[in-house]
């Protein structure tokens, strides 16, 4: 940047106490780079004749070490090694209030926050830095090294010299006579245009990124040294040591043999640049979109369902439980209502669009891939799209760091702990949430609280951090201390769920160098527009969020109001008569409540067309529910000769979004509710792996497929030990088949994934991802880990049946003993 126009270029130093950068003379920047660029390519090519030679033996040596052992040899090649992960976050939290007077002593955290006894203590996390940088050339690294500063930057703990009109060209210089090498804006044509856009560097960042790369390999090549102390080191890269193949790296699993996105997040500094990979993008997306789409469903079909959302959305909204009786009862069940369905909603739209912008962007990147390059701009179509989805991005996250503000404070284990200042006029909605002085927090509740804080001001302090680090380093408390654990509720781990979601897609943007280092400069022209059609193309988004205002709510609020047992859905007990109708009888009142919203939403918001939401309600799906009862002497004899069946499947009450409908919603509600209605009893059909239509066409009531069980089914049989069987004939349980209506384990659940083909990796919070590995199926699927406990509830696990049956069509006679298992 050329400050040359500003009469006060360094005032912000002043301001701070702070003297001003250095501002060395061109020939002293180019002479130090120099000297660093000839130490970092010696120690490169000695650690590269190293590893080529000894890499499976280091590995082997240091594996076998203890951990005692591993310290003392890291501490020998770097003394006054940082105790823990990331140091510089440690040190940021300890003396925010004072960081510039401390900046000098923790420089070496700033500058290299991977260089730590905690990570590195590790059996493997050494040999993977080894392997990265001793395999891999020192300008691949460039731009994530400098960007692995970015606190110490930020928050200025770390200051470069300043050198203006001036670059310094580092990334794709695979040469040494170019890596590091300072170019003035009059000497090329585009040096300028380097540092505004920054594909190079300014001259303070690259000595920062030279400093950093020359000491680290030089501590890799001691720490070899050592390893290998019975080999004399100028020997170790001779011909008397005959060059190996690379030795393959182990996946990284947690204790319980599955993979974890925290592993995967913790060892990246430590792995080489990875590349943006727009698959895991879309398929994370994906596995969301269908579980935002399930929870639309789920609480169309199941009462019991439906009554727990509302109760949870209760027990998170603030002001309900400081409020007087009366506001509770006037008021609490209509915002609760609103809030329910306001969220599912814009989860799934939000989390629709995405995916279809993923997906999107996955083309593009396969159209121009021969293209690309790190000295090259972005084709602006792939450009164009990036930024897009960048910005949908953070308006999804900002969405959701608002509902933790005020989750968080009001969720029931960490209540005590704030005040919630209600206003007493009615014209004011807000309320004042301010920590209670009265109430003891102990250490971890402190931590805890101020990441969560960190997280959901998104001010100053989350832009110093980034959400990613602070997403990371509230799993590493939440893996850490139980305590921390127990302070969250499920509700508040889904909240981190999504955050960890989107947060793994902006990581994902992050590390496609150097066009990333980029976005900032290239939004200056376009981000107007970007706003503009991101408002343009949520028109619909905001007609159903007026739609689901409390004054509209008010009107059905009784309808949806689970207080007084009209969801109370007993489907775990044995059947009876009395049962029986109780099931019926929730399910009615559940869909004359849905048939009342839906009436209001057309009536508010019209067809919302080019929603996903008309979307989903439009597919040919049915809803599970329980057939009259048949007295056990009928039945017997009705056993005898047909096929009896728990359930019938009926397509929804309410067919506004199909244009099928001619009946009012009223006269539907007075049917259902009186249990005179009838319905066919069908079948669940279910192919593996079928897709589901979802195109304009296929919405057509004459294009919809017959319903479930009226077409001859073609499944497959899993062959699953008795582990995997008991899982699967809980969760897809049936009353008429005498199968279990018990918890499962969590535990016993991943394993029943993995026996039928998926691959789990943990998120964070609670959300797990199974992605499909031996299926003949490409689309994945996420549940929640219970919280706090680890056993799924009955209710819950029967949930997750259903899921599976609307994803693959499976059902619970396809899970058969394995022989001798």
């Amino acid at each position: 940047m050329d400050w040359s126009n500003n009469s006060d270029p360094f005032g912000i130093f002043a301001a701070r106490g702070m003297a001003p950068p250095k501002i060395p003379r061109p020939s002293e920047v180019s002479r130090e780079a120099k000297d660093r660029t000839t130490n970092i390519f010696a120690h490169y090519e000695k650690l590269q004749g190293i590893l080529e030679r000894h890499e499976a033996t280091i590995r082997k040596r240091w594996e076998k070490k203890t951990r005692t052992q591993r310290l003392g040899i890291l501490l020998q090649a770097w003394p006054g090694m940082p105790l823990s992960h990331r140091p510089d976050f440690a040190a940021f939290r300890k003396h925010a209030a004072n960081l510039n007077s401390v900046a000098i002593q923790h420089r070496t955290s700033f500058i290299w926050p991977i260089i730590n006894q905690e990570d590195l203590g590790d059996p493997k996390t050494l040999t993977l830095l080894l392997n990265s940088r001793g395999r891999n050339p020192p300008h691949l690294f460039a731009a994530s090294d400098g960007e692995g500063m970015h606190l110490g930057k930020v928050t200025m703990a770390i200051v470069p010299i300043f050198l203006n009109e001036h670059a310094m060209t580092l990334n794709g210089m695979a040469r040494k006579e170019d890596y590091g090498r300072l170019v003035s804006w009059d000497e090329h044509e585009d040096a300028f245009e380097w540092t505004h856009t920054r594909k190079q560097f300014l001259p303070g960042e690259g000595l920062l990124i030279l400093e950093f790369q020359e000491r680290l390999l030089e501590f890799l090549v001691d720490c070899c040294k050592t390893i290998l102390h019975d080999i004399p080191f100028d020997r170790m890269t001779s011909n008397e040591f005959a060059i190996q193949p690379e030795p393959p790296l182990k996946e990284s699993l947690d204790a319980t043999g599955f993979s974890t996105l925290s592993i995967l997040a913790k060892e990246a500094p430590y792995r080489p640049p990875a590349k943006l990979d727009l698959q895991k993008i879309e398929s994370l997306l994906s596995a969301r979109t269908v579980r935002a789409e399930d929870h639309i469903w789920s609480l169309r079909e199941d009462p019991s369902y439906f009554a727990e959302t509302m109760v949870d959305m209760k027990e998170h909204l603030p002001g309900i439980h400081s409020a007087t009786k009366s506001q509770r009862d006037d008021l609490a069940w209509t915002q609760v209502i609103s809030s329910v369905l306001v969220e599912s909603f814009f989860q799934l739209e939000s989390f629709t669009e995405l995916r279809n912008q993923a997906t999107r962007l996955r083309e593009l990147s396969g159209k121009y891939s021969s293209e690309l390059s790190p000295e090259k701009d972005l084709p602006e179509e792939y450009l164009a799209a990036l930024l897009r989805f960048r910005h949908y991005l953070n308006r999804l996250i900002k969405g959701v760091l608002n509902q933790m503000k005020l989750s968080v404070a009001a969720s029931p284990p960490l209540r005590a702990f704030f005040v919630q200042n209600v206003p007493r006029s009615t014209k004011s909605s807000t309320i004042k949430i301010i920590p209670n002085g009265a109430v003891k927090r102990d250490k971890v509740t402190t931590h805890l609280i101020w990441l969560l804080q960190t997280l959901w001001e998104d001010d100053h302090n989350l832009f110093l951090c980034r959400m990613t680090t602070v997403i990371d380093e509230l799993d590493r408390l939440l893996k850490a201390e139980p305590k921390a654990l127990e302070l969250v509720s499920p509700y508040i781990a889904m909240l981190i769920g999504e955050l960890s979601i989107a947060g793994e897609c902006l990581r994902q943007l992050e590390i496609f160098q150097p066009w990333a280092n980029g976005f900032e400069a290239a939004l200056v022209d376009r981000e107007e527009g970007i706003k503009k059609e991101f408002t343009e193309h949520t028109r619909a988004w905001a007609q159903v969020y007026d739609a689901f205002k409390e004054q509209n709510i008010t009107a059905i609020r009784q309808l949806g109001d689970p207080s007084d047992g009209r969801f109370q859905y007993p489907v775990g007990k044995r059947q009876n008569k009395a049962n029986v109708e109780t099931l019926r009888r929730s399910e009615a009142n559940l869909d004359a409540f849905w048939n009342a919203v839906d009436d209001m939403l057309y009536r508010k918001a019209g067809g919302l067309n080019g929603t996903a939401y008309k979307q989903v309600l439009s597919q040919p799906r049915y809803l599970q529910r329980t057939p009259e009862w048949v007295e056990p002497a009928v039945k017997k004899e009705q056993k005898s000769n047909h096929n009896n069946e728990s359930y019938e499947y009926v397509p929804p009450s309410s067919r506004l979004f199909q244009g099928t409908e001619t009946t009012s919603s009223s006269a539907r509600a007075e049917v259902l509710a009186s249990g005179a209605g009838k319905t066919a009893k069908v079948k669940r059909r279910g192919v593996l792996g079928e897709p589901e239509s979802t195109s304009e066409n296929d919405l057509a009531p004459s294009s919809s497929p017959p319903p479930p069980g009226s077409v001859e089914d073609s499944q497959p049989t899993f062959q699953v030990d008795a582990r995997a069987l008991k899982v699967f004939r809980t969760v897809f349980f049936d009353p008429a088949a005498h199968t279990s209506a018990g918890e499962v384990a969590w535990r016993d659940f991943l394993h029943a994934m993995d026996a039928t083909g998926f691959a789990a990796q943990k998120l964070y919070g609670s959300v797990w991802h199974f992605q499909p590995t031996r299926l003949d199926v490409e689309r994945s699927i996420q549940f929640h880990e219970p919280h706090p406990r680890g056993k799924i509830p009955f209710l819950v696990a029967r949930r997750h049946g259903r899921r599976l049956s609307r994803a693959y069509g499976w059902r619970g006679t396809m899970f058969v003993l394995k022989d001798g298992k």
